[in-house]
């Protein structure tokens, strides 16, 4: 089971092609055998929010929040690290501002 934070390696289908790759997400929760995440890319000149080797990604990286998707958890293969609180704060905060 995943929690909200966690950064895991999962199979993901690009929107504009039918092409899946393994790639980082950030699990945002995790329900009845689905797991909505969002996704990370490497391209740091993409808008979102950081991703850095002090919160325990292995390359500079950036959280697209404007990519939220959800997958089964069969796709999930494997967890590689959990963000810390500071950072968990920062999304929560950026996804409202968004909801309103």
């Amino acid at each position: 089971m995943y929690n909200f934070g966690d950064i895991i390696l999962a199979e993901v289908q690009f929107t504009d092609t039918f092409e899946v790759k393994i790639r980082p997400a950030l699990v945002l929760f995790e329900e009845q055998g689905n797991i909505v995440v969002s996704g990370i890319t490497s391209n740091t000149q993409m808008k979102g929010i950081p991703l850095t080797k002090k919160d325990g990604a292995q390359k500079e990286s950036i959280i697209k929040i404007n990519y939220i998707f959800t997958i089964s958890e069969k796709m999930a293969k494997r967890f590689l690290f959990h963000l810390p609180k500071d950072k968990k704060e920062i999304i929560k905060k950026e996804i409202s501002k968004r909801l309103v």
